[in-house]
């Protein structure tokens, strides 16, 4: 495939997630977002930024120093390239980022709420914090000393130190000290006088007592700094011999997380430079990897500011309260899902229907088996005591746990030891492939019949996730899906990949090809001069087939619309390559996370959703499963959300054929379109069964007998108080 041509409508995939982080920290500004919203997206903005540079930049610093070092395949930059590209841009994010922190602290003053600067205390002031660093942080700290009797200490990753020079009286030696600021101090501290409400952080006042600690007369410069460290480790095919514990293995690379290369120092304020090339010197990192600056090292602070706002009773400075609409009282969906297909679309519905499934299925008698594959599981995962239950009670339990969930590793080590003292069997997939799917089987033997309940949904199976990000879960009785399933279960069990499927998309083997095959039969319509369409919703798009696919069908005529919330390695709009393309990205209270595929107009719509992206990772290294929704009423209502969300004018940022983005914004007198929020209602009959058919009208000669319509029960909203005992 020619690809020389194409090369400008590429965009390198690690500035593309540096511009999604960008649209998150938009929000921390935005005005029409409540304050202690806007404190969490700026908290959300520096946790993604943490993980941009400990997976996507270590895994750069990894790759200079291979021998045989290979340029991406889109834009052909080199990782040394890439490293020089994307520093000077998180210092641009950092500067804006500093901006929107003075906004937020102003704000918070307006509120009541005052920063307390260490440096400008009043005299009582100063009485107050001496007396309680003397009393309560000093004793606790664990202050180093660095000379040539003493080696430099290893830094722990994430964590927030101060560093100072020090020199002792009568001599010109200079030498240094660090004191660690251990995550056993409650960071933020709280004083309220004459009714404002003034906070600080624990760093701050260790560095303005900190010649207290080293004594006053040796300490001559200071700076807080923080540093980031690689956490992209891969696991080594030799580790995995039978007799190992796979969860022995990961353990032990868990510990070798923490001590791999820095890539990162943030330092607080101006830091004095004979410290930064001192630390940069010992952490072998180069003066364009170090920042500076002005808002706190650790931005996390700002979720217990914006938690502070809440326990005060400041609900205006917050997002509506919107809670998942719960299921009627007595609302079975193993009951509904024996009727018809089902569509749950989290956060707008409760996922409590589902664990009730699970729960119901544990305790029936003609449940032979339950069969899942588990991601990220929440701390107190009400769907792993489901799994349980249902192995104490006798029931064939089959869990693929994939140990390396990225940062849940060790919660799912945990689970998985759970799991298997119920006497679940636990896989954990394989060597080369992350089990990325989120499928469930649940097997019936009644009669001497099997029967299947399948779910595939595109997030995992996670209680807390549920309310915040969207996604969605299919659920169906169909035999034909049940049955592929099991062989992908089996497939799983035995290490062997899923070759084929007629119902399921499965990666990586029969995913992208599904998808090619989708894009390129619209892009066939269009050249016969036949109605086309293609709608795509992702987290992420970066495999260049898919969007060279993509770029054929935008040249043949076909309307491409791609909502995609984060990376996009593709441009919109560039003429004769990608012109009938548009982009947009949705960034707002929700994270956007389901994935939905649409083809075709009218009769012609095929609507597929999934657990991958159009990610090379996903198509081509992860085991991802999909599935064509075929119910016609299903379809069109995944096309209607698609809809909704491409009329969004509140939460949307539309690409420009540079790549870039610039927010939409409603016409004049064009009514808001808020897609997260109208949803609630787009949604509100979900639980709700069909009406039933009218009843035929009597006729006065009746050729023959007519069979009486099955009745649905009509169900009445509520809420569901328990569910099996679970809350």
């Amino acid at each position: 495939m020619e690809t020389t041509p194409r090369e400008p409508i590429f965009i390198n995939r690690e500035l593309s997630w540096l511009d999604f982080d960008k649209r998150v920290l938009a929000l921390a500004k935005e005005k029409s977002v409540p304050l202690g919203e806007r404190l969490k997206f700026a908290a959300i903005y520096a946790s993604n930024l943490d993980e941009f540079f400990m997976v996507r930049v270590g895994s750069l610093y990894d790759q200079t120093l291979l021998k045989d070092e290979k340029p991406e395949n889109k834009t052909n930059m080199t990782a040394a390239e890439q490293l020089e590209a994307i520093m000077p841009k998180v210092a641009e994010l950092q500067e804006q980022c500093d901006k929107s922190y003075t906004k937020l602290l102003d704000a918070m003053a307006k509120l009541g709420y005052e920063k307390i600067n260490f440096e400008k205390l009043t005299k009582e002031q100063e009485h107050f914090w001496k007396k309680y660093f003397q009393s309560e942080l000093f004793p606790v700290l664990s202050p180093q000393i660095i000379d040539h009797r003493h080696p430099f200490p290893f830094l722990r990753n994430q964590q927030i130190y101060l560093c100072a020079t020090l020199k002792d009286k009568g001599s010109d030696e200079v030498y240094y000290g660090i004191i660690p600021i251990s995550s056993q101090f409650e960071r933020m501290l709280y004083l309220k006088e004459d009714g404002v409400t003034r906070f600080g952080l624990v760093e701050e006042l260790i560095a303005h007592y900190a010649g207290q600690v080293f004594e006053k007369n040796t300490l001559q410069k200071k700076c807080l700094f923080r540093v980031t460290r690689n956490a992209d480790i891969t696991v080594d095919e030799g580790m995995f011999d039978h007799d190992i514990d796979y969860r022995e293995v990961m353990s032990e690379l868990l510990k070798k997380r923490r001590k791999l290369a820095a890539v990162r120092l943030q330092f607080w304020q101006e830091p004095p430079q004979e410290i930064v090339k001192f630390l940069c010197g010992k952490l072998l990192l180069p003066a364009q990897q170090c920042f500076t600056q002005k808002s706190p090292l650790d931005l996390s602070c700002l979720f217990r500011l914006s938690g502070r706002l809440s326990s005060d009773g400041l609900a205006d400075q917050f997002y509506p309260a919107a809670k998942p609409m719960q299921a009627p009282a007595g609302y079975s969906l193993t009951e509904q899902v024996a009727k018809h297909d089902m569509l749950l679309a989290y956060p707008y519905q409760s996922i409590r229907p589902f664990i009730k499934m699970l729960m119901e299925a544990a305790f029936d008698p003609t449940v032979v088996s339950i069969k899942m594959t588990l991601y990220r599981m929440a701390a107190d995962s009400q769907i792993v005591q489901a799994l349980v239950a249902a192995a104490e009670n006798g029931k064939e339990v089959v869990t693929v746990v994939e140990l390396r969930a990225r940062f849940d590793e060790q919660n799912n080590i945990d689970w998985s030891k759970e799991l298997e003292q119920a006497g679940c069997t636990v896989i954990y997939g394989f060597d080369d492939y992350k089990v990325h799917s989120k499928l469930t089987l649940i097997t019936r033997k009644k009669e001497g019949r099997f029967s299947y309940i399948t779910q595939i949904g595109t997030g995992n199976y996670n209680e807390k996730t549920s309310e915040l990000y969207t996604d969605l879960a299919f659920i169906t009785a169909n035999q034909a899906i049940g049955e592929e399933a099991a062989a992908v279960f089996n497939n799983l069990a035995v290490e062997r990949l899923t070759p084929s499927a007629s119902e399921l998309l499965v990666a990586p083997l029969c995913f992208k090809s599904v998808l090619l095959g989708e894009i390129r039969a619209e892009t066939e319509q269009a050249k016969q001069g036949l109605p086309s369409r293609i709608v795509l919703k992702n987290n992420s798009v970066s495999d260049k087939d898919l969007m060279l696919a993509l770029s054929d069908a935008s040249c043949a005529g076909v309307p491409v619309d791609m909502i995609v919330r984060g990376i996009c390695c593709m441009r919109a709009g560039v003429p004769g390559a990608t012109e009938n393309i548009r982009i947009r990205s949705l960034v707002g209270r929700y994270l956007e996370h389901s994935r939905i595929y649409a083809f075709g107009t009218g009769e012609r719509l095929r609507v597929y959703i999934a657990s991958g992206d159009f990610l090379t990772r996903n198509t081509e290294r992860r085991v991802e499963v999909g599935v064509r929704v075929r119910d016609a009423a299903l379809a069109k209502k995944l096309l209607g959300l698609l809809e909704l969300e491409l009329r969004d004018n509140v939460n949307a940022r539309q690409m420009k054929p540079d790549g870039s983005y610039v927010r939409v914004k409603p016409a004049e007198g064009e009514a808001l379109v808020d897609s997260q929020m109208a949803l609630y209602d787009y949604f509100k009959d979900g639980f709700v069964a069909p009406a039933p058919a009218a009843p035929a009208r009597p006729k006065p000669k009746p050729r023959a007998k007519q069979p009486a319509a099955r009745r649905r029960p009509v169900h009445k909203k509520g809420f569901l108080a328990r569910l099996m005992g679970l809350r």
